[in-house]
């Protein structure tokens, strides 16, 4: 097999990844607190910002309360951030500026392993910070329906989704600034084209079909009805398109990192 076919071949994976994924949590639990802060700020800003302020003026949407319309929006919306600023920021200072990921190849680990553990860490810490904002959500009232519940599992999805796409971008990255032109060409545009802000029949036909290709207007279709205590249709699909993107992100992902350390 020529090297290039071998960079591209599918991953091999192992439970080894633990140890990295634990090795991850341990630096990370230093500085627990001001994470899960900064991780709930920019959401709750937006939720209370708009939820309040704007909802003074749309009052309803679809027949509920605005910021309860909203709410679900800015779970998904957290764990989409949360995972892409861990696998773009936090991983390439590991892969690129820190080189840590080198030396842990000097163990018996393999780049398949230490990918998967970036991949499944970055999705523990969006599923963490989406409980912690689900948590405040029902504390402030926002939902109150034991489907709630549903959205636990659905947003370690959402981080495995968003987080093996990030990983996929910091293996072609040849700087921090790179970064920008993800959150601005893509994530930017999903947060408002997914539904987090407004329901996507207020779009354009057209637009209404591309978002159906967004991984975040899936989730959103999931979260939005357990929150507002209803069954939400479709599920196995939705969570298709997700899965998908996460299987399809993360062999990317492994592929172009090999081609990148493994010459």
């Amino acid at each position: 097999m020529s090297a290039p076919a071998a960079h591209f071949r599918l991953p091999c994976l192992s439970w080894r990844f633990a140890s990295v994924w634990s090795r991850n949590f341990r630096v990370w639990r230093k500085l627990a607190l001001p994470s899960l802060l900064g991780n709930l700020a920019d959401p709750m800003i937006y939720l209370l910002g708009l939820g309040y302020g704007l909802g003074a003026l749309v009052k309803t949407v679809d027949g509920v309360p605005y910021v309860h319309f909203l709410a679900a929006g800015m779970v998904c919306f957290s764990c989409m951030n949360t995972a892409s600023f861990e696998t773009l920021y936090s991983a390439f200072s590991r892969m690129h500026v820190q080189r840590t990921w080198e030396g842990l190849m000097n163990t018996p680990l393999a780049l398949d392993d230490i990918v998967l553990a970036e991949m499944v860490w970055a999705a523990s810490k969006a599923a963490l910070s989406g409980t912690a904002i689900l948590l405040v959500v029902t504390l402030f009232g926002f939902t109150s329906s034991a489907l709630t519940l549903g959205v636990v599992p659905l947003i370690f999805l959402i981080g495995l989704t968003f987080a093996a796409m990030g990983l996929v971008v910091t293996a072609l990255a040849p700087n921090y600034d790179f970064f920008m032109y993800y959150f601005t060409l893509f994530i930017t545009p999903m947060a408002l084209l997914s539904g987090v802000f407004f329901p996507l029949d207020q779009l354009p036909a057209a637009l209404q079909i591309g978002a159906q290709m967004l991984p975040l207007a899936h989730a959103i279709a999931i979260a939005r009805p357990l929150m507002l205590g209803e069954l939400p249709t479709a599920v196995l699909p939705h969570l298709a398109v997700m899965a998908a993107y996460a299987a399809v992100g993360f062999w990317l992902a492994v592929s172009l990192t090999r081609r990148r350390l493994l010459k």
